[in-house]
């Protein structure tokens, strides 16, 4: 099969497309013949050394694949061959033929896109891991959006919305803002004067909670319109620097910032992250949800194509196909 690989850490363009023995599943595994592979902003961390984890080199990067199953391991019992699944794994997601735990599956509905089933697995599980365990939003709350027009910031637009809040997106243009109104946002604002608006929209309330993939200065401006009992979910630090936390500020707005690692959820809590993919594939087939797909390429631009995710310049989301 083909692959993208990574056989040191360092720049993207470091990943080459080479032809790697086909993998073969255990006794506990589906071999899944990939019709679309999701391309994520951690992908281009993990290949730089630059992600919570190492996988040992030589690796094939990617967290998510759909397509139909090709064989399955003696001790399968819910899939079979000819079924369409997709799954999240640490790594192998950019090649033709992909290796899962049967209980990692996801059986994809009748007629569902594969392009949207990745985007409802990392950037949609991540943003409603994020609003719905870590910042308990409810419905009548001012949920603040940062890097909406992203896949993971228009993801959180929308289950903002699917949880009854009200959502003010934050962009850097007028296209992007554009999209984040057009996934439901109530209000799309900038970076240029940012305070003064957000005061204007949130008045003595301030925020409930903060959706921040971008961190920076950005961070420095929110976490000072924070309201009383407020959560700040830290989701990445797209902006490139880890800022710090002034302690004053959490005890006298007396809020919460909370750290948001979904890989490590889907670990350590099998039970709610199937529960949640359950609650996003019903929003999907609803309609509540939407994954905007801006880009699909073939497996041999994975470069380009993280490289310009890294940059910041992707709107939506991302996919490769084989």
């Amino acid at each position: 099969m083909k692959a993208i690989l990574c056989k040191s850490y360092g720049p993207i363009a470091g990943l080459s497309l080479e032809e790697v023995a086909d993998p073969a599943p255990g006794p506990n595994d589906v071999l899944v013949r990939a019709e679309a592979m999701g391309v994520n902003y951690p992908d281009g961390l993990i290949v730089q050394g630059l992600y919570q984890a190492k996988p040992e080199l030589p690796f094939i990067p990617g967290f998510e694949m759909a397509g139909t199953i090709e064989a399955v391991g003696a001790e399968v019992k819910r899939l079979k061959v000819g079924d369409r699944v997709a799954y999240f794994a640490s790594t192998g997601g950019y090649a033709e033929l992909g290796i899962a735990p049967e209980r990692n599956c996801i059986p994809l509905p009748a007629g569902m896109p594969a392009d949207d089933a990745c985007a409802l697995l990392c950037a949609f599980g991540t943003s409603h891991h994020a609003l719905r365990q870590r910042g308990r939003l409810k419905e009548g709350e001012i949920l603040v959006v940062a890097g909406a027009a992203g896949a993971t910031g228009l993801a959180a637009v929308q289950i903002g919305k699917a949880l009854g809040a009200t959502v003010i997106a934050i962009a850097s243009s007028d296209d992007k803002r554009k999209v984040a109104l057009e996934a439901g946002a109530d209000h799309a604002i900038g970076y240029d004067n940012l305070r003064d608006e957000l005061k204007a929209l949130t008045g003595k309330r301030g925020i409930d909670v903060v959706f921040d993939p971008v961190g920076g200065d950005l961070f420095d401006t929110l976490v000072r319109l924070m309201g009383r009992y407020g959560r700040y979910l830290v989701v990445g630090f797209a902006a490139g620097r880890i800022p710090a936390l002034p302690a004053n500020l959490a005890l006298v707005k007396e809020f919460d910032l909370v750290g948001v690692f979904w890989g490590s959820f889907t670990a350590h809590e099998p039970a709610t992250y199937a529960a949640n993919m359950q609650e996003l594939f019903g929003w999907y087939q609803s309609g509540a949800v939407k994954p905007k797909i801006d880009g699909r390429h073939p497996l041999s631009d994975a470069v380009p194509v993280l490289e310009r995710i890294m940059a910041r310049g992707a709107v939506g989301k991302y996919v490769l196909h084989p």
